[in-house]
């Protein structure tokens, strides 16, 4: 043995002598070199950042959707100058990013006793098609182009009317139908040219 300098690197030199001697020998060129090592490690991220660069949204990717099957229907269609409504198509992006926030929101109302159902997107497709027989049954607006979508015992009206007085006509229809716990009213007044 070599004689040592101090004691603390003699028993420095002692336990790593120890911790070696457990190791299994390896041949010199099984251990990669650090330039190695860093060449793998930036060919490694040149390909992640490739890889990223590649997949970005193509127009399919883009496509908007109804993914959460709210219900969605055209009532009524006599004003031909209306735009058409998008209603409730996202992409997938916006999709993703609302899941968590719908779970939340559709199952709270169950949790607070407001609802009889355990969520209150499960209310929709009963709600919508009583919202159009109501909207039809009624008469008064035959005359317009009204859209109606639902989303968590929620209704948005859209599309057009006539005049003020028929957007908030059917707006108080609407709140009178059981279980709508709120009435969005997003409809345009296009008056007769």
């Amino acid at each position: 043995m070599k004689p040592v300098g101090s004691p603390a690197r003699a028993l420095t030199e002692a336990h790593n002598r120890r911790s070696i001697s457990f190791m299994p020998r390896m041949p010199k060129t099984f251990l990669p070199s650090l330039r190695t090592l860093y060449r793998l490690r930036r060919s490694s991220l040149a390909l992640a950042l490739a890889g990223c660069a590649g997949a970005q949204a193509t127009p399919s990717d883009q496509a908007l959707q109804n993914y959460f099957n709210d219900p969605f229907l055209q009532v009524t269609s006599a004003i031909t100058s209306c735009p058409p409504q998008l209603g409730p198509r996202i992409s997938l992006a916006e999709m993703q990013a609302e899941t968590h926030w719908r779970a939340e929101r559709g199952t709270s109302c169950y949790r607070s006793g407001r609802c009889r159902l355990p969520n209150a997107y499960l209310y929709d497709a009963e709600i919508i098609p009583r919202t159009a027989k109501a909207i039809l049954a009624d008469g008064r607006f035959a005359d317009s182009s009204i859209w109606v979508l639902g989303q968590r015992r929620w209704v948005w009206l859209q599309g057009c009317v006539r005049n003020r007085e028929a957007a908030q006509a059917v707006e108080q229809l609407v709140r009178g139908i059981d279980d709508v716990e709120a009435v969005i009213n997003e409809l345009s007044v296009l008056p007769v040219p």
